[in-house]
């Protein structure tokens, strides 16, 4: 009986110890207020709790535990449990005002920020297909338009911050990653990024002077930060298909409309085309992509380092497409001294992919539109094995542009810099870095003798071309800090040296022997063989003071003076200055006391900053080769004077207004910032009509102008704070941009296989409006469209004096949506982007519901008028080839607004019991949809369309695009 009493002893003392709890209040170290809904863990272990409307807490914990409080504008705290009621007292976390962003040649804290400034955190890009950082950008801040170009793997993107601004020169941001200055971050490993700052107005990229106006993007890659290393290793497998397909006519109907066209209406001309073949299903694949990344970072005596290698792999939707990239990181730091300290940021990438022509008409080998247009009627291969082609015109089949060719892009490439700083006396620092990025691309291409028509016809193709790049940057700063009394003062000055040298070259030959040898030195004919070679140099003083005033009165000024010989003798040089001013009115007495205010700011800039992206040495008279002479009898090589000298020319330059708003409430829970900009880009560059006599049409000259001006708006939002939590981010642009002066001149562009050019830039017009006729209908007579002439009259034959403006490809608005939900363990990501407003000329609908020739035809002709009496908005079939019908017109400007599930992301991590028994400090499970649905009213593949790239006077036009994929990702990420 004794011994079972010391059981039930034992077993109660052992029950107490076990289910003891906790008790206490949590209160705001300021106030003294008691806080509820604090989230509270016991460290190591799966119990929680939370505090009451009081501020009351009860935990099943016992004494000893390491008790974890964590509340939204609060430092989290970690407190050993101890009997009796405990008191916590948290203090108020000023990390997200005290945040520190890079900037121009330094870094602030977010709170003393005067310009505009957005920051995307490296982690928003976990759990997607790390392919390309810019896609990774689109619609993550307010003010940067991202614009597919396609959706083919390694395809590009345009970037606009705060709308183009430039007609002729570049209108793509800068990149600067980790210090280096280049415009190509395709080949950059997006898993590498800590953050990205982006200065989007003046005064805050003045001190890029002559290469800033069109915004500059600074990307920081991670460096370790840990003492004890960590090494991580993720792996994902991706799957990606095309989320809508066209309904073409099938055999039987293609077989209709020609006969109905005139064509194949001998008997038993059919029989020999009795496939039903579609073409999109040949094509188009499920792609599969997989990467595998692996870093190793930390901190230890006085050396920082990352280490990081990745391997990407993937398969386009469409059948030889694909694209590989192998990269390797090592970012490294050493404290030498306490003086001196030394470091580097090196990257490699191996970079290869095969392209598909798109963008293109069948029979230019457009692969898009080759699946679209070819006949059902005919197979893929021909009784001898050679590609088949359309019966009535010989164009290549779709199979025969992606598998007929050996076609191959790589790129390595090596960029980085080394650099040391010195501290020269307290608060003074001189900083000394090396840049370089070098480049060496090549591309290989061989169509056989065999296989395909054309090759049969060119007996063997093969293109050999080169690209290389060198980039070297020399810069040289001094950086001051003084804080005295209630002055801050920092100040940066120093010498910028950049160099860039062009090497280009490319050969082709024809008339191969067989497919044996692929190189172009087994082909007979040489068809072109060219080579170039230029350099740029800028040479640059930069300078820039921020200055506080007892936190609350902030003014930072910068100037530039760059100087490059890409310009006119008398204006090499060229003077960005820029102010901005800053007032902190939460910090001011009458608002220190509310308590639901955290932080409001008022900002205001101005600034003048500059373009020089335009082609090389375009103020030189330059000179022609390769136009041969007849001198006595015999040809003889010779060259004539290319375009005239401007000794004058000089940067574009943008002069740029901003004001905004930085607002903070409720402990943080609720951030909002606004923004308004005025933005004119002046002495742009354009081809000027000049007098004839002095033998040349026009000259390079500074003389247009344009205008942008637009609102933004951020709004963060913590709605819940628990075991469940919820946070939203809402990004929405608007931009307007206006032609102001071309000195009376127009300028078309976006041609149209067949029809012309469909834009026109005019002075007083937004950039690149559509311009065509103004479809009226079909007449139901004749089955002939006719159109609204200037006076407002119906006519069938409309002269030029006709055409209006039919469109615009500008949104009223872009936007981002982006909802973060957790429970425990559990997370769900849901990021929706969208455009509105925007036209998109659908010109892929030329050659898919004309009727003018043997192409195929979508499923829309079905209704074509075909008798007297017919209502219809599809005309009659063209027996004559004769465009009339199809003119450029309203008819094929569609509304390009959509929004879309961009990306939709279910992790789970594991709980510090399975890892600690696992051996590992970290493990998620996360699985993503990309693209999973679009709402959207446009007809065509894919609403995210820009056939003509970063063209800065083009866009929204769709002439068979490569669309974006719905991609499935599943992956899984684990540190040590």
């Amino acid at each position: 009986m004794r011994f079972k009493n010391y059981l039930i002893l034992m077993f109660l003392c052992f029950s107490a110890v076990t289910f003891a709890q906790v008790k206490g209040t949590v209160t705001d170290a300021g106030t003294g207020m008691t806080l509820p809904g604090v989230n509270i863990l016991v460290k190591g272990s799966n119990a929680n709790a939370s505090t009451d409307i009081d501020g009351n807490f009860t935990i099943n914990a016992k004494e000893g535990d390491v008790l974890v409080f964590s509340y939204i504008g609060f430092a989290t705290q970690e407190v050993t449990a101890t009997s009796g009621t405990m008191t916590i007292k948290l203090k108020e976390d000023a990390q997200l005002l005290q945040e520190v962003v890079v900037v121009g040649y330094g870094a602030q804290k977010k709170q003393d920020i005067t310009g505009a400034v957005a920051v995307v955190d490296g982690k928003k890009f976990e759990n997607r297909v790390n392919n390309q950082v810019s896609s990774l950008l689109q619609g993550q801040t307010a003010g940067v338009q991202v614009t597919s170009n396609g959706g083919k793997p390694g395809g590009g993107f345009s970037v606009r911050v705060r709308g183009t601004s430039s007609i002729t020169a570049g209108s793509d941001p800068i990149y600067v990653i980790d210090g280096v200055i280049t415009s190509d971050t395709r080949s950059l490993n997006p898993a590498d990024i800590e953050s990205i700052s982006i200065l989007k107005d003046a005064s805050s990229a003045a001190i890029y002077g002559s290469q800033g106006s069109n915004g500059v993007v600074i990307i920081t890659t991670k460096q370790g930060k840990s003492e004890k290393p960590i090494l991580t290793y993720e792996t994902y497998v991706g799957f990606q298909s095309f989320w809508k397909k066209l309904d073409v006519l099938n055999a039987q109907q293609y077989k209709e409309l020609q006969m109905e066209r005139g064509l194949g209406t001998s008997p038993g001309f059919w029989d020999q085309y009795n496939n039903d073949t579609n073409w999109q299903d040949k094509v188009f694949r499920t792609g599969f992509s997989n990467s595998h990344q692996v870093s190793l970072s930390g901190k230890s005596n006085k050396t920082s380092y990352y280490l990081s290698g990745g391997v990407v792999n993937q398969e386009g939707a469409v059948r030889s497409s694909d694209m590989g990239r192998k990269t390797f990181k090592v970012n490294l730091s050493q404290e030498v001294t306490d003086w001196l300290k030394v470091g580097t940021n090196l990257n490699y990438i191996d970079y290869k992919d095969v392209d598909v022509t798109d963008n293109s008409g069948v029979g230019n080998g457009g692969v898009i539109l080759g699946v679209l247009n070819t006949p059902q009627n005919i197979g893929v291969y021909n009784a001898d094995g050679t590609f088949t082609s359309n019966p009535f015109q010989n164009w290549e089949n779709p199979l025969s542009n992606t598998d007929g060719s050996q076609r191959g892009y790589r790129n390595q490439r090596v960029f980085g810099n080394v650099y040391g700083e010195l501290k020269l006396l307290k608060g003074l620092t001189f900083r000394t870095a090396l840049s370089i990025d070098h480049s060496d691309a090549a591309t290989d291409y061989f169509l056989d003798p065999y296989r395909t028509s054309y090759g049969r016809a060119m007996k063997g193709i093969s293109r050999y071309n080169t690209n290389r790049y060198n980039y070297y940057m020399y810069e040289n700063t001094l950086n001051y800090k003084l804080n005295a009394d209630k002055n801050s003062i920092e100040a940066v000055v120093g010498t910028v040296y950049q160099k860039s040298l062009w090497e280009d070259s490319n050969l082709e030959t024809r008339g191969f022997a067989g497919d044996g040898v692929t190189t172009p030195n087994a082909g007979s004919t040489i068809a072109t063989a060219n080579a170039s070679k230029s350099e740029k140099y800028n040479s640059s003083f930069i300078s820039r003071i921020n200055y506080s005033f007892d936190d609350k009165y902030l003014l930072t000024a910068n100037f530039r003076a760059d100087g490059s010989n890409n310009f006119g003798p008398n204006n090499k040089w060229g003077y960005f200055p820029s102010v901005s001013a800053g007032w902190r009115i939460s910090n001011e007495e009458f608002l220190k006391s509310v308590e639901s205010i955290n932080e409001i700011k008022i900002r205001a800039g101005w600034g003048l900053v500059g373009n020089d992206d335009i082609t090389r040495y375009g103020w030189l008279q330059n000179v022609v080769p390769g136009t041969n002479y007849p001198i006595g009898g015999t040809i003889q090589p010779g060259n004539y004077p290319g375009r005239i000298e401007n000794r004058d020319l000089k940067w574009e330059a943008s002069e740029q207004t901003n004001i905004g708003i930085d607002i903070a409430l409720f402990k943080n829970r609720i951030r909002f910032s606004a923004d308004a900009y005025r933005k004119t880009s002046q002495d742009l560059l354009l081809n000027v009509p000049i007098p004839r006599t002095s033998g040349f049409d026009s000259a390079l000259q500074n003389a247009g102008s344009i205008e942008n001006k637009g609102l933004e708006f951020q709004l963060s939002t913590v709605n819940f704070d628990g075991d469940f939590k919820w946070n939203t981010d809402l990004n929405i642009s608007f931009n307007r941009n206006k032609v102001t002066n071309l000195v009376g001149t127009e300028i078309n562009d976006g041609g149209i296989a067949g029809r012309g050019d469909a834009v026109l830039i005019q002075e007083g017009k937004p950039l690149g409006q559509f311009y065509g006729y103004q479809w009226g209908g079909v007449d139901p007579d004749t089955g002939n469209v006719f159109y609204i002439a200037k006076d407002g009259s119906s006519t069938f034959n409309p002269t030029e004096e006709d055409k209006k403006n039919i469109g615009n490809a500008t949104p009223d608005f872009i936007y981002g949506i982006t909802n973060n939900f957790s429970y425990k363990n559990v997370s769900l990501n849901l990021f929706f982007q969208g455009s509105q407003g925007n036209d998109i000329l659908n010109a892929t609908r030329f050659d898919t519901e004309s009727m003018i020739d043997s192409r195929n035809q979508t499923t829309t002709v079905l209704r074509r008028w075909q008798n007297p009496g017919d209502i219809t908005d599809v005309p009659r079939v063209s027996t004559d080839g004769n465009i009339a019908n199809s003119r450029i017109s309203s008819h094929y400007v569609e509304d390009g607004s959509y929004i879309r599930l961009k990306a939709i992301t279910l992790g789970y991590d594991f709980s510090k019991d399975v890892l600690s028994r696992i051996g590992l400090s970290a493990l998620k499970l996360y699985a993503t949809g990309e693209n999973l649905f679009t709402i959207t009213n446009y007809s065509g593949f894919d609403p995210e369309v820009n056939s003509y790239g970063n063209n800065t006077r083009v866009g929204g036009i769709d002439y068979g695009t490569y669309p974006q994929t719905r991609n499935i990702i599943f992956g899984i990420r684990a540190s040590l």
